[in-house]
């Protein structure tokens, strides 16, 4: 009878503790970052990615262009209030890692920067998930936790 206590609250434990660390929102033991530590924006979407850091307010957005032999090129746009040293925005795999790609970005006028890249070719297709990173050089930018993502298009 003994075992059978046992054994019932080893699987309710065992239950409790995956309920409690599953899922990226929740702050219980091992799971994710909350929520307000960081949030994903999408790039593409029909409103622009917004943050707000010590520096000011940002605000970056991507269009998707022609398709090419080479891939989509895509038009990424960023108002940003400093004028960070050699600025970059770096595409990463988010679904898959791909490697790094940096792009520069070039400024077109006080506080507005542009790149035009085209993604590298993944077999996921439109699955593929990528993210953009904001970097000076080597040092990545302190974008408030905000974790721009775009999905691959046709």
């Amino acid at each position: 009878m003994l075992r059978a206590y046992l054994a019932v609250g080893l699987v309710i434990a065992v239950i409790g503790l995956t309920v409690m660390t599953s899922g990226d929102d929740t702050p219980w033991i091992g799971g994710g970052e909350s929520s307000s530590q960081s949030s994903s924006c999408d790039l593409l979407g029909p409103e622009p990615c917004t943050w707000t850091t010590r520096e000011g307010e940002w605000r970056a957005s991507l269009r998707a262009g022609e398709a090419g032999e080479q891939g989509v090129q895509y038009h990424f746009s960023l108002q940003a209030p400093v004028a960070p040293e050699r600025f970059l925005a770096v595409l990463r795999g988010q679904s898959m890692y791909m490697g790094e790609y940096p792009v520069p970005l070039v400024e077109k006028s006080e506080g507005r920067y542009a790149a035009t890249f085209t993604a590298p070719f993944c077999a996921t297709g439109t699955e593929m998930i990528w993210r953009v990173e904001l970097r000076s050089g080597e040092r990545p930018l302190d974008i408030n936790g905000k974790l721009m993502t775009f999905n691959a298009v046709k």
